[in-house]
This record gives C-alpha cells, sequence and structure tokens, in this order.
C-alpha cells in the first residue's frame, strides 16, 4: 500500500499531474505531439522530398508517391468524398470528369491547400417568386436534356438570361472561376429532380472544401493531389494544354 502511495506522489511530481504543476521532467502531451510529428515530418521530406515543387501530373507516374496519396486521402478527405471519391449528395464525385473549380493538376493542387467557397444565392425573390422559380427549374432541367413543360421551360429562359447567366453562363456551361457548375451535363452535386433544383434557385447553396494545406502540408497536398489527378485522368494522362 505504502509502495503504491509512494510510487503514485513520485510519479505524478515528475509528471504534470497535480493542478497547475508542470512536473519536473517539463514532459507535456503538446512536446511528444510535436516531436512525433517532427520525427514524421523527416521520415516523409527523405521519402517524398524529391516531390517537392513537382507538377502533380508528374508526381502522379510514381506508384509509391500515389499509394502514400491514396492513404493521406482516406484519413484526410474520405469522410465527405467517401472512401471510392464518389462522393455523396454536395459532395463532388472525383472520378469523373466534372469539375467544379478545374481539374487540371495546379487546379487541383490549388484546391486541396487552400479549399474552396462555393455560394449560391438564395434567387427566389429575384426571379419572381414561386412562379419564377418553376420557370427556372423548368429551363434548367431543359439545358441538360431532362423533359420539361416546354411552355414553363420557355419562360425561365429569359429569367435565367437575366439572373443566372452571370455565372452559370449564358449557354450553361458554368464558370470554375467561380466555381458554378455546368447545367447542361447529367452531373448534379445535389440531385437532377424538379425539386431539388427549385429549392437549390429559391434558397440557395453554400458548399466549403477546407483547406488542408495548413492541416496536411504541401508534400502531402502534393500526393493527394496525385492520387486524386490518377483516379480522375490516369496516371500517364496529360494536362490540358493552357489557353
Amino acid at each position: 500500500f505504502w509502495l503504491t502511495i509512494a510510487c503514485s506522489v513520485g510519479y505524478l511530481a515528475w509528471y504534470p499531474g497535480m493542478g497547475n504543476l508542470a512536473g519536473t521532467a517539463g514532459w507535456t502531451s503538446a512536446k511528444e505531439h510535436d516531436a512525433d510529428k517532427a520525427e514524421a515530418d523527416a521520415r516523409l521530406a527523405e521519402a517524398f522530398g524529391r516531390f517537392d515543387g513537382m507538377p502533380v501530373d508528374e508526381v502522379a507516374k510514381h506508384e509509391e508517391a500515389v499509394a502514400f496519396g491514396a492513404r493521406l486521402f482516406q484519413n484526410h478527405c474520405a469522410q465527405c468524398h467517401g472512401s471510392d471519391a464518389r462522393g455523396a449528395k454536395g459532395f463532388p464525385n472525383l472520378t469523373d470528369g466534372d469539375w467544379l473549380w478545374g481539374g487540371s493538376p495546379e487546379q487541383i493542387l490549388a484546391t486541396i491547400v487552400n479549399g474552396r467557397q462555393a455560394a449560391m444565392p438564395a434567387l427566389g425573390a429575384a426571379i419572381g417568386g414561386d412562379v419564377g422559380v418553376t420557370e427556372v427549374a423548368a429551363y434548367v432541367q431543359s439545358l441538360s436534356g431532362i423533359k420539361a413543360d416546354p411552355a414553363l421551360a420557355e419562360a425561365g429562359k429569359a429569367k435565367y438570361a437575366g439572373v443566372c447567366a452571370a455565372c452559370h453562363g449564358a449557354e450553361g456551361k458554368g464558370n470554375p472561376i467561380l466555381g458554378a457548375p455546368n447545367l447542361t451535363d447529367d452531373t448534379w452535386l445535389y440531385g437532377s429532380d424538379f425539386a431539388t433544383i427549385s429549392e437549390g434557385i429559391r434558397n440557395g447553396r453554400n458548399g466549403m472544401m477546407p483547406a488542408h494545406g495548413p492541416i496536411i502540408g504541401e508534400t502531402r497536398s502534393r500526393l493527394v493531389g496525385a492520387y486524386v489527378w490518377t483516379i480522375s485522368h490516369g496516371k500517364d494522362a496529360e494536362p490540358p494544354e493552357a489557353p
């Protein structure tokens, strides 16, 4: 019993365990975390430092880099985009060719490092209330080939041109600078049914991709980018030429 008491007192004196007493060893969980992180960063730099500054599509040609990027993706990205990267409602599919903010190697890396903030404003009042929402929703459906009431779609066309085209473009092709989606294809982040489209027009949408640069650093971000590039374009794909 007394030995247990003595050991307990010694432990509390050595480690911080009694109120504000720092402990004679100077140990803290924060210091241990920092030391472990520094060790991990050093190993990472040794193994993958050669990829620093290398274009993402070039990194993607190295299998070990892509494999490590895949593990990082599971730890940091799969919670939203899914373990298979195919996304979910409100979270983009990263395996197809549809990109809200652009799918070039540089744009993918910028999205990972800096994050993205998307905002579709609530336009119900601006386009004439429920009637206007119904008309514009019908027109938006018609843009992608979904069967819609012709009269409603025609009425919504003018309202679309006056309000929505500023972001989505006159032809509905979208704008990656603004993160405005292409409305003419069959890829829908929230759904293509009439009720869902109407809800988005009436109430708006807000989506945020958090910046991962401060969380995982530039090297890890580049490895994740290489993995995303591989599953969406293929490891041997060449980036598009700049316009």
